[in-house]
């Protein structure tokens, strides 16, 4: 649900590292590091869309270079800053999903109340995940430009705005249209993994990756453990209330988040020199651009994630298996109704049985504590590039099998009276390992393969679990209830020779990804990039806090 923003500000920004400062001589400022050539500045088009400045322009304003004000950046907070910042993030991701997931449990009281059938009432489901899906993409552009506070506060302001309409609705329109509202509202993982980029370098930002990506999977499993109890005591139209007061409060924590998107801090140190004399004539990389956002601009931002999709096999392979896995938990949400109810189990028994699911992912996250570390520990040796990417899937492929013997497991102990519950429960333990595994491994693969283009191809990621899982929310308890004589058997092994099939593309891309990328237009020109910018940054930035903070919590 999420997608991670790449660190194209620091191509973008370092791009004229090597330029004059305002004096024209090559001497330099206070603030800089050293002596610089003189250069003349100038205004291009990135080859991700974006508009670069540079150097000294035309009328003697000179842009100020992000390695000028590191220290005022994200990267140079300190470790506590930067993981209490997460922390707040941690639970705006969880929010955000949590109103994706906690809207099935009062499908039942929907029907009653304005008299159609269930099926009928999971078009709230479909309509919040289906346009989060493209939300999600809609929104990261206005945050690289004006900042992550203002547009994250906007998005949950808008998202806490909807659900009134959905508490106070007078017909089941009102609340399909304010959920659609709320779901094209959601900034989601496209701005909250944003703040990740903002504050650690991408060869460190593997544990802040796994932190936010806890958070999402999270929000999305905790939303029937609280929904159950909403559904028992609870008249209908308190499911929107909870969302509403979960994300009110979540709306005033962010509120004391601060500012992490480095070109906002690079306008914000230009302004203050400006204003204490030390450097009159420097400008922030935002101050000088006219128009500050063009529609091209944003076309090319918005059209790349589906681009990528549809050409680079990596993006394709990788969303789609992260998109059936997370349509697998809403599919899984709608099947525990049918498998406990064999056992008798009520409304909150079954919000219970989403306890082993959390579990299962806290148990993944931490299983990659090792494998992150053991990654910093090469890097600290070889540098960022004597890890390949294809490293970032080393231990997926032993978590992604538990998948399919998962799904095998959980339908073939789903047989009343011949098993006890618990054997179902502990097989739902293993679809949480891989389904947590999956999209972090992805996630970390693609920022790692794609450097300043990972943004749009985690866009893709993201687009297809949403999407996919809206879909899922109109076929999931038709399929667990008309498949032959045991539906709730066979639906849960269709669904685990799905996960056999789509988990296949793994195991390619980990013997083969470096001949997969040498074919790649995006990869090439990363190649090329990250062997300019890398070099340079390293020798500009020596004894810097990015090469110590190895983003360890």
């Amino acid at each position: 649900m999420e997608s991670v923003e790449p660190v194209e500000k620091r191509v973008e920004n370092d791009s004229a590292s090597n330029s004059s400062e305002n004096n024209g001589h090559g001497t330099a400022k206070k603030g800089s590091l050293g002596p610089l050539p003189a250069s003349k500045g100038g205004r291009r088009e990135s080859s991700y869309g974006s508009t670069q400045l540079w150097g000294v322009q035309e009328d003697g304003k000179r842009v100020i270079q992000e390695w000028e004000c590191y220290d005022k950046l994200g990267y140079s907070f300190p470790k506590w800053k930067k993981w209490l910042v997460l922390s707040m993030i941690f639970v705006v991701q969880m929010s955000m999903n949590f109103n994706t997931s906690v809207f099935p449990s009062v499908v039942e009281q929907l029907a009653e109340r304005f008299q159609i059938s269930e099926q009928h009432a999971r078009v709230g489901q479909m309509n919040f995940l289906v346009f989060y899906a493209f939300g999600s993409e809609l929104w990261a552009p206005w945050s690289e430009e004006f900042g992550r506070w203002p547009i994250m506060q906007l998005s949950l302001g808008l998202v806490n705005i909807w659900q009134l309409p959905c508490a106070l609705a007078p017909n089941i329109g009102s609340i399909f249209v304010a959920r659609a509202l709320g779901g094209l509202s959601s900034a989601g993982g496209s701005v909250t993994l944003g703040y990740v980029a903002d504050m650690f370098e991408p060869a460190y930002q593997q544990y802040a990756v796994a932190f936010i990506v806890l958070s999402s999977v999270g929000g999305t499993s905790i939303g029937p453990v609280i929904g159950g109890p909403i559904h028992q005591y609870l008249p209908w139209y308190w499911n929107f209330w909870v969302q509403l007061i979960f994300g009110g409060v979540t709306q005033a924590i962010h509120f004391f988040t601060p500012e992490t998107r480095a070109t906002i801090l690079m306008d914000k140190e230009a302004k203050r020199r400006r204003k204490t004399g030390e450097d009159p004539n420097v400008y922030g990389p935002n101050e000088l651009k006219k128009p500050r956002i063009s529609l091209k601009e944003i076309g090319l931002v918005w059209s790349r994630p589906f681009y990528m999709f549809v050409r680079e096999p990596i993006v394709l392979c990788l969303s789609l298996l992260s998109g059936f896995s997370d349509a697998l938990i809403f599919t899984c949400i709608e099947g525990f109704h049918a498998v406990y109810e064999q056992w008798g189990f009520g409304t909150l028994q079954i919000a219970w049985a989403f306890i082993p699911i959390n579990i299962g992912y806290l148990l993944a996250w931490l299983s990659f504590m090792p494998w992150i570390r053991a990654d910093h520990k090469v890097i600290a040796e070889k540098g960022p590039d004597g890890v390949k990417p294809e490293r970032r899937l080393y231990w997926l492929l032993y978590m992604a099998p538990l998948e399919t013997i998962g799904l095998f497991g959980f339908a073939w102990t789903s047989l009343y009276p011949q098993s006890h519950w618990i054997a179902p429960m502990i097989f739902s333990v293993l679809i949480a390992i891989a389904n947590y595994s999956i999209y972090m491994a992805t996630i970390d693969y693609m920022v790692a393969a794609y450097g300043p283009y990972s943004a749009s191809a985690t866009g893709g990621n993201a687009l297809a679990r949403d999407f996919l899982a809206g879909i899922a929310a109109m076929y999931s308890t038709p399929m667990y209830e008309n498949i032959g004589d045991k539906p709730i058997e066979y639906a849960s092994t269709v669904l685990a020779c799905l996960a056999f099939v789509v988990t296949m593309p793994i195991y390619v891309f980990y013997f083969y990804g470096p001949q997969i990328r040498a074919r790649s237009k995006f990869a090439q020109e990363l190649a090329a990039d990250r062997q300019e910018t890398e070099g340079r940054r390293a020798s500009q930035l020596s004894g810097s806090t990015f090469e110590k903070d190895s983003g360890q919590p």
